[in-house]
């Protein structure tokens, strides 16, 4: 192989690493967090006490059922 032929192949590599590297980047990077015009980072549009709120219903469960002795699953035969 004459020496021309080697340095177009290991240009022509060099070209294509760094071209899927590039893709690479763009596809798997996570997307920035969005900024508010005053230059800081958004808030969430939920107040602390809706917050709380929905964090109560969702693991709060229903105040008035007697969970003490846990549920029994009745046997099949």
């Amino acid at each position: 192989m004459s020496p021309r032929l080697i340095v177009i192949i290991a240009l022509v590599a060099v070209v294509t690493a760094a071209g899927a590297s590039a893709i690479t980047w763009v596809v798997v990077q996570p997307p920035a967090a969005p900024v508010s015009a005053s230059g800081t980072a958004a808030t969430n549009s939920f107040s602390d006490e809706e917050q709380r709120g929905h964090r109560e219903e969702f693991f709060g469960g229903n105040p008035d059922l007697d969970i003490r002795g846990g549920q029994e699953m009745k046997p099949r035969w």
